[in-house]
């Protein structure tokens, strides 16, 4: 329309993106002519509201309504929308079964929204939500909030920069969760670039022991394999990057293991293609352990070498012992028999 001199005339459902509403923007400023009706207007406006966060910073000794107020605002249904979408996407990809996994999102000081237990991640809706403080204790939601969530608290807690958190259980990374191991390196960019993995020891899930383990490894990792457990992921842009980074992981975990069995060496970067990687991955924002390593120490696999399979140990072959009873048995019968031939 803009090209053609006619001007833009945005229709009764339009939805206007960010970057359209910059356009037009743009355009009304170099003087084209943009004409909105009042239905696509007030569109307009419910999409602004969903994308912009409160102006007042809430915390958990705001008053009673405002929290309220905020709970049921289009911005608050918007990050539950996403929640929403983000369990749709993990029931899926089978990365949850039964009421297993759940999220988080900070939205505020000390205050985040997180999904409800016993609730399947397939089939949440944004009335399932829950607002609770950094303690645990529930705020507002019909539903009662997930029984783990002190370890996304924690983990919030200790990194403020932590926006969204994601646990679940994709079956090749929990895999080597079980085995506690941590993934090998150096071998896809997307894994090395968008993800820093750990391991943290069993504990039980839900309890402070285990949310206290994880978040000290915030500082150093966005995506932590729980040994018998499964994973967690945090972001500190949005809830879908912290999703992002179950989809790499679980991807990863799977190549490899079917790489290892193809019988050939597997190719692994080079320690200046490694560093390069790094440089992209620091520039992101992301945690990782290895900055300031020297190239030549960036990929070390530590227990699980490319091409390697897990085998189960050998058992050595069952020894059978005399009895000397029985020897003598047969002795005392040989010798009958023998007599009696001559």
């Amino acid at each position: 329309m803009t090209r053609s001199g006619q001007g833009v005339v945005i229709p009764e459902d339009a939805i206007l993106t960010p970057s359209a509403r910059e356009l037009l923007q743009d355009l009304e400023t170099s003087g084209a002519k943009v004409v909105a009706t009042a239905a696509a207007a007030t569109a307009t406006k419910v999409a602004a509201d969903k994308l912009t966060p409160p102006a007042k910073k809430l915390n958990s000794k705001s008053p009673k309504a405002e929290l309220e107020a905020f709970f049921n605002s289009p911005y608050a249904h918007n990050l539950k929308e996403q929640i929403c979408e983000m369990g749709h996407r993990l029931w899926k990809r089978a990365y949850v079964d039964g009421n297993g996994g759940n999220m988080a999102i900070r939205v505020g000081e000390d205050i985040a929204i997180c999904t409800p237990t016993l609730v399947s991640k397939g089939s949440l809706k944004p009335s399932d939500m829950c607002l609770v403080d950094f303690e645990g204790n529930q705020i507002l939601g019909s539903k009662k909030r997930t029984s783990e969530i002190l370890m996304h608290l924690q983990m919030m807690k200790r990194q403020p920069s932590a926006v969204a958190t994601c646990h679940c259980h994709p079956p090749y990374a929990t895999a080597f969760a079980v085995a506690n191991i941590a993934p090998p390196t150096c071998m896809l960019p997307e894994y090395e670039v968008f993800c820093s993995v750990g391991v943290a020891p069993y504990r039980t899930p839900g309890s402070p022991e285990m949310g206290k383990l994880v978040a000290e490894m915030t500082d150093q990792y966005n995506t932590i394999l729980m040994s018998n457990h499964g994973v967690v992921t945090w972001s500190h842009n949005n809830i879908e990057e912290a999703y992002w980074r179950m989809e790499i992981i679980e991807a990863y975990c799977r190549t490899i293991v079917v790489a290892g069995q193809l019988g050939r060496p597997i190719n692994t970067f080079t320690g200046p293609q490694m560093k390069e990687l790094l440089n992209i991955k620091q520039s992101l924002g992301f945690v990782d352990p290895r900055y300031g390593m020297k190239e030549c120490e960036l990929c070390d696999s530590g227990d699980w070498r490319p091409g390697s399979t897990v085998q189960a140990a050998p058992t050595a072959e069952p020894t059978v012992g005399l009895d000397p009873e029985a020897e003598a048995a047969v002795k005392a019968i040989t010798d009958q028999i023998l007599s009696q031939i001559k």
